[in-house]
């Protein structure tokens, strides 16, 4: 399954979403122009674990202090299949959550859940020296925040199972619960095969879902009392 739109019109227009999102194709351009330097700035400013448990700095040089990292990742993609598949996610949750939330408490809450995903792959690999970039743990979070604030919203879905392609109308609940069953399922593989060294960090996406998930019944909260 994978989600191309949903229903849920926006009231505002969604600043901070379009704002991330060109953000992120900035400094991926920006990573693609220097050509075979497009690694080694990987490595300085992507988040490796090793570097945060240990706060040393693994040549070449990154941002000082080292847990700066952990902000510079989150706008660093490894490829352009990368940024667009988390760049299209971040379109059709992100708009409707920041919506909710509105501009301020949404950068807010998009970068607890990067910082929580960051921290939850560190933890669960701490001596990988394998950089780790990408938006997908915020996004994550934006994921686990849409399921609680629109459950029911219908997310039109690109179905394909071999040579059969639909389009179907899914609830949302379906969409993102599927979506973390397969974080859990590949992160636990991934991680009983002893393979988390590279790849995707699974862990981070379920660190980050689980973060927005809770964090966004506390600004529910908050915005019921205020």
């Amino acid at each position: 399954m994978f989600p191309i739109r949903d229903d849920i019109p926006t009231k505002r227009f969604p600043l901070i979403t379009v704002g991330l999102i060109s953000l992120n194709t900035l400094v991926y351009l920006y990573q693609a122009s220097l050509g075979e330097s497009f690694a080694q700035l990987v490595y300085a400013m992507g988040l490796i674990p090793f570097e945060i448990i240990h706060y040393v700095d693994i040549p070449p040089p990154g941002p000082s202090p080292i847990f700066l990292t952990i902000f510079t990742s989150m706008f660093m993609h490894g490829s352009l299949v990368h940024l667009l598949g988390n760049m299209l996610f971040l379109w059709i949750f992100g708009n409707n959550v920041e919506d909710y939330l509105g501009k301020g408490n949404f950068i807010l809450f998009y970068l607890l859940c990067g910082i929580v995903a960051a921290l939850t792959q560190v933890l669960v690999n701490p001596n990988s020296t394998v950089p780790m970039v990408g938006a997908s743990g915020a996004i994550a979070g934006v994921l686990g925040g849409y399921l609680v604030l629109y459950p029911y919203a219908k997310v039109t879905t690109v179905f394909i199972f071999g040579f059969f392609i639909r389009l179907v109308r899914i609830p949302a609940s379906v969409v993102l619960s599927f979506w973390i069953i397969y974080q859990f399922l590949y992160g636990l593989s991934s991680f009983a095969a002893r393979i988390g060294e590279g790849g995707v960090a699974w862990f981070a996406h379920i660190g980050g879902f689980i973060c927005g998930f809770i964090l966004i019944r506390i600004f529910k909260l908050l915005k019921q009392t205020n």
